[in-house]
C-alpha cells in the first residue's frame, strides 16, 4: 500500500496557531475596522481627518454637556494639536483613558448623556496609528502629561502645578507608514469644523487663525448649503427637545439629505433619516389632503435632520450609519418620536406661513407632472434596460453592494467591503479590458462606454431614458429613485488624460450634476489619475502624474532612462492597472463648493459660448515661447 502524502504543516490548526494581540497592535494591523479606508488625504472620509475626528468629538462631548465654550484645532504640516476646556481627563486615569481599550467615562450615561463615542476606542485608535502622540490633562491648578510613539508609552510625567484653564490638550502626527503620503486639505477640515459648529450654536471653534461660529444651527447649515437664487421657498427651521430639522426645495433631481446623530455626520443615513423621509411625507400628504407620491414630495429636497438620544447603536465604529435604536433607554422608537415632532411642528409651521405652503405645494405639483409625462417612456426604458442587462457586457459587477444585506457572520468585515465597492466609468473596450483584467473582482466593477456621451446641459430628464448609454448607466448603478439605492460607494470616472478623454470626463460630470447632483454634493464622483509616464531603467521603474515627476525620475535613475508618454488607458497593461487602482489609487474628488449655483455652473462651462467664457480662456492661454527655436 502506497504511503499517503505528508501533509503534516499543510493547514494545520494548533496551540500555536492561535495568537493574542495587544490593543495597539490589533488597531495598526486591521485600522480599517477602527477608522475605515487609510487614504492619503485626498478624500473627506480619508483616515487622517477621522483621526482629528475622534479627538474633537470628545472636546464637543464636553461642550454639548456644558463644559467649556470653544475649541481650538492647529494642524501644521503634519501635527495636529486640539485643545478644549471642557473638565479635562482626571488626572489619574490619563494615560489609561487613551491606552486602554473599553475605558473611558462614555460607559457611565450619567457622565455623557449623548454623546457619541461609546466604545472607548476613539482616542486609542488616534494614539495606536500616531507616530507621535502626547496628552495633556489639566484640572484645577494641576497638569498630568503622557507622550507615546505608535502606542508605547515613552514618557510619563508627574503631576505638576499649572494656571492653565482645566481642560485637555491632545497633539499627534499621523503615522507615515500608516498613511502612505498624506496631506491634510484645509476645506475638507473646514466642513467639518462648520459641521460642529451647525450641530451646536453658540459654540467657537478656532483653526489655524480662523473662528467658526453658528448662531442658527442647522438653518445656517442648509444656507452654506444651497444657494438664494435656486430655493423655492424661505427655510423651513423647526426644533424640538432632541431634534432640530431644516427644509427648503430646489428645482434639483433627487433628495438632499444631511443627516446627524449627536453631532455626527451619519453620510450613510440610518434610522433617523429613513424615520424622517416617512413622516415628512404623510405630514404633507395630511396637510393638503391629497395622497401625493412619495417621490414627488421629496424630489428636490434640501433638508438637514439632527436628534440626540441615548447610547446610539452605530453599523461599524466610524459612525456614519445609525442602527434601530430608542430615543430614549425606555423611550419611544425613533420612527415614532420623529413622526410626532414632524406632524405636530411641521403642520404648525405650515399653518402659519400660508406663502411658503403654497410654493411648496407649487414644487411638489411640478414634479408630479413631470413624472406623469416620463411615466411611458421610463417603463419602455427600463425593459429595454434589463434585456440589455441579459445580453451584453457592458457592466462587470463585483461581489459586494451597498443594497445587499450583511451576513450574520463577518458583518464587520462586509459592511468594511461595501464601503470599498467602488465602480469605473470608462470608454472604449481596450481601456475598459485592461482595467476589467486588473480590478478587484470583490469590490471593484466597471461599466463601458460606447463613445461620447451627449451633453445634456439644459435638457430635461427625459433624455436620461431616451438616451441608452444614460439609461443603462443609472440602471447600474442603481440610482433612479436616487442616493439611497447606490450600489457602489464610490463612483470613479476614468477616461484618457487627452483631450477627448478630457471631454468626455467633463461631459459626464455634467450627466451627475444635471440629474443627480446629490451624488456629488454626497462626494461620492471621483476622477480617476492614472500616470502620464513610466520612466525606468534596469533596476527600477517610476511612474510619473506630471511633468516635473518625469524630470524628477529621469534625474535619479540617469543614464537615459526609457521613457514612456501613455496616451491612452488602453497603452498601461493589467498589470500596471492594478497599481493604480489598488486601495491607495489617486482619485480627485468632484466638489461643488458651498453655495455654487449648479445651473449657473454648468450654463458657464457646458452651454453656448458665451463672451465670459471666450474671454476666460483667452485670458488663460499660455504661449510656451521658451521652446520656440530661432532660425539658423
Amino acid at each position: 500500500m502506497a504511503k499517503d502524502k505528508d501533509t503534516t504543516n499543510l493547514f494545520d490548526y494548533t496551540e500555536d496557531s492561535i495568537k493574542s494581540l495587544d490593543w495597539k497592535e490589533h488597531i495598526r494591523l486591521r485600522p480599517g475596522m477602527y477608522i475605515g479606508k487609510l487614504g492619503d488625504g485626498a478624500s473627506p472620509d480619508d483616515g487622517i481627518y477621522v483621526l482629528v475626528k475622534e479627538v474633537m468629538d470628545n472636546c464637543i462631548d464636553e461642550y454639548t454637556m456644558g463644559y467649556g465654550k470653544a475649541v481650538e484645532l492647529a494642524i501644521e504640516g503634519k501635527t495636529v494639536t486640539v485643545r478644549d476646556y471642557g473638565r479635562g481627563i482626571p488626572l489619574g486615569k490619563v494615560v489609561d483613558v487613551v491606552s486602554k481599550i473599553n475605558t473611558g467615562a462614555k460607559y457611565d450615561s450619567k457622565a455623557f448623556q449623548k454623546s457619541v463615542g461609546l466604545n472607548g476606542v476613539g482616542t486609542k485608535a488616534v494614539n495606536a496609528l500616531s507616530y507621535y502622540f502626547k496628552v495633556t490633562a489639566i484640572r484645577d491648578g494641576k497638569e498630568k502629561t503622557a507622550e507615546f510613539e505608535r502606542g508605547v508609552l515613552i514618557k510619563e510625567h508627574k503631576e505638576a502645578k499649572t494656571t492653565e484653564a482645566n481642560g485637555t490638550m491632545v497633539t499627534f502626527i499621523p503615522d507615515e507608514t500608516v498613511f502612505k503620503n498624506y496631506k491634510f486639505l484645509p476645506e475638507f477640515l473646514e466642513n467639518q469644523i462648520w459641521n460642529y459648529c451647525f450641530l451646536n450654536a453658540g459654540l467657537k471653534i478656532h483653526f489655524n487663525g480662523k473662528t467658526f461660529l453658528s448662531k442658527n444651527g442647522l438653518l445656517d447649515l442648509l444656507q452654506r448649503k444651497t444657494n438664494e437664487d435656486e430655493i423655492r421657498y424661505p427655510i423651513i427651521h423647526i426644533t424640538g427637545e432632541d431634534i432640530e430639522v431644516a427644509i427648503t426645495h430646489n428645482n434639483d433631481y433627487g433628495e438632499d439629505i444631511y443627516s446627524f446623530v449627536n453631532g455626527q455626520h451619519t453620510t450613510q443615513g440610518g434610522t433617523h433619516q429613513q424615520a424622517f423621509r416617512e413622516a415628512y411625507v404623510k405630514t404633507i400628504r395630511d396637510f393638503f389632503k391629497k395622497d401625493y407620491d412619495a417621490s414627488d414630495i421629496r424630489t428636490g429636497i434640501v433638508a438637514a435632520v439632527s436628534v440626540r438620544v441615548v447610547e446610539p447603536v452605530f453599523e461599524s465604529q466610524t459612525k456614519t450609519k445609525l442602527g434601530s435604536v430608542n430615543v430614549d433607554i425606555d423611550g419611544p422608537s425613533m420612527k415614532q418620536f420623529v413622526g410626532d415632532f414632524m406632524s405636530r411642528e411641521l403642520d404648525n409651521f405650515l399653518h402659519k406661513n400660508p406663502t411658503i405652503a403654497e410654493a411648496l405645494k407649487k414644487r411638489i405639483e411640478q414634479s408630479e407632472r413631470e413624472r406623469k409625462e416620463l411615466a411611458g417612456i421610463k417603463k419602455l426604458a427600463n425593459e429595454r434596460a434589463k434585456k440589455a442587462n441579459l445580453h451584453n457586457r457592458k457592466l462587470r459587477d463585483c461581489r459586494y453592494h451597498l443594497d445587499d444585506d450583511a451576513p450574520a457572520k463577518n458583518k464587520e468585515e462586509f459592511v468594511a467591503k461595501q464601503k470599498e465597492t467602488t465602480i469605473f466609468i470608462t470608454e472604449g473596450d481596450s481601456a475598459s479590458g485592461s482595467i476589467t483584467k486588473a480590478r478587484n473582482v470583490e469590490t471593484q466593477a466597471v461599466f463601458s462606454l460606447r463613445g461620447k456621451p451627449l451633453n445634456c446641459f439644459g435638457l430635461t430628464k427625459k433624455v436620461v431614458y431616451e438616451n441608452e448609454e444614460f439609461n443603462l448607466l443609472q440602471h447600474a448603478l442603481n440610482i433612479e429613485e436616487g442616493l439611497e439605492g447606490l450600489r457602489f460607494n464610490n463612483v470613479v470616472i476614468a477616461t484618457d488624460a487627452d483631450v477627448d478623454g478630457m471631454h468626455i470626463r467633463l461631459l459626464l460630470m455634467t450627466f451627475f450634476l444635471q440629474f443627480f447632483p446629490d451624488l456629488v454634493k454626497h462626494e461620492k464622483v471621483y476622477v480617476l489619475e492614472t500616470p502620464l509616464f513610466r520612466v525606468r531603467n534596469k533596476q527600477e521603474t517610476i511612474y510619473c502624474y506630471d511633468e516635473s515627476e518625469k524630470q524628477a525620475a529621469m534625474k535619479k535613475l540617469g543614464t537615459k532612462p526609457e521613457v514612456t508618454r501613455f496616451k491612452g488607458l488602453g497603452e498601461i497593461s493589467p498589470d500596471e492597472f492594478a497599481q493604480f487602482i489598488a486601495q491607495d489609487m489617486r482619485k480627485q474628488l468632484m466638489r461643488v463648493e458651498e453655495g455654487d449655483h449648479i445651473q449657473h455652473l454648468l450654463e458657464y462651462y457646458m452651454g453656448k459660448n458665451t463672451p465670459d467664457r471666450q474671454e476666460f480662456i483667452i485670458s488663460n492661454l499660455r504661449i510656451e515661447t521658451d521652446k520656440v527655436e530661432e532660425p539658423a
